[in-house]
């Protein structure tokens, strides 16, 4: 899952990249209203955190802007206005869920799963391809009623391939999703990592699931 801090207190935005990170999410930062606007437009995220004290574009003028070009992400506010008027406007203005600062992060951590399931499968907690069952919530993966152990750029890498089981899925797509903004596609990191997942998933089945693409990318199928 990727997801886009828009925060101009750097120490902020950094505690929550980094509390994030640890959560295996893939997160970019922009430090004023125009970067966020460029970033959410250009880029895919699966949520957006969202500060409504921001230079250049003000938080719920970014709100309105982005939702006015029919971008769906879920927007979470999290902001030091905590005026009741202030959380009426940004609910009404397109925001998914609110939260004040000062917060405790075990909160605001759940308040972002909450919006993931929400946006994903309509609050399934697991995603399944033929007898490979990865569980959102835990993070165990099986297969065929075996545990699989993956590190978290495992992990992440799987759980993309499976929200988008059966469809072909790029370098560039894996590169956006999995790592972030600063990556580059063309290293072979990402041949790495499917080859360990490869090994991990399919070895010593006859049915092998993940299958490169030649010239297009890889696809994870039963």
């Amino acid at each position: 899952m990727r997801i886009l801090i828009i925060e101009d207190e750097e120490k902020i935005a950094s505690f929550i990249k980094r509390g994030l990170k640890e959560e295996d999410y893939v997160v970019d930062v922009a430090h004023d209203g125009e970067q966020g606007h460029f970033l959410a437009t250009t880029q895919d995220y699966d949520l957006i955190v969202l500060d409504l004290m921001l230079p250049k574009i003000d938080g719920i003028s970014l709100l309105r802007k982005v939702r006015e070009e029919k971008i769906s992400t879920p927007i979470l506010i999290l902001t030091a206005k905590d005026a009741v008027k202030h959380k009426v406007l940004g609910l009404d203005s397109g925001a998914d869920d609110y939260l004040t600062k000062p917060f405790a992060f075990e909160e605001f951590l759940a308040r972002v799963r909450a919006l993931l399931r929400k946006r994903g499968t309509e609050a399934s907690t697991k995603l399944q391809v033929a007898d490979l069952v990865l569980n959102l919530i835990t993070h165990d993966v099986t297969r065929a009623g075996r545990k699989i152990e993956l590190t978290a750029k495992e992990y992440a890498l799987l759980e993309y391939l499976m929200h988008n089981a059966s469809k072909v899925v790029t370098r560039t797509m894996l590169s956006e999703h999995v790592w972030d903004i600063h990556f580059d596609a063309f290293t072979n990191v990402i041949d790495v990592y499917i080859s360990h997942l490869r090994k991990k998933i399919d070895q010593g089945y006859d049915k092998k699931m993940i299958h490169t693409i030649r010239g297009r990318g890889y696809i994870l199928k039963e």
